[in-house]
């Protein structure tokens, strides 16, 4: 027997879960119109009312610079890395 679960992307999920949040319907008829488990449902729509606060907070957006400039330095140094194996492979003879 075949398991095939369905995966649901984050738009599709946000999409459901704001029309939830709107409760112009009710669970059951949004579980009908795009397929997925009232329940499963009822949970997006926790998450997306838990995480709310999250977006406007100060530290979320400083969380993300902070972040953004790791990767950077990180890409920085995989850059430079790269450069010295390719002349380190160029003087040995070891060209691949």
């Amino acid at each position: 027997m075949e398991n095939n679960r369905r995966k649901f992307n984050g738009s599709f999920k946000a999409k459901v879960a704001l029309a939830a949040v709107k409760g112009d319907q009710t669970m059951a008829e949004l579980a009908s119109e795009f397929g997925g488990h009232p329940t499963q449902i009822t949970k997006w729509k926790r998450q997306l009312l838990d995480g709310l606060p999250g977006i406007f907070s100060q530290g979320n957006r400083e969380d993300f610079r902070q972040q953004q400039a790791l990767t950077d330095r990180l890409y920085q140094q995989i850059s430079q890395l790269k450069v010295e194996l390719d002349w380190l492979e160029k003087k040995s003879g070891l060209d691949a």
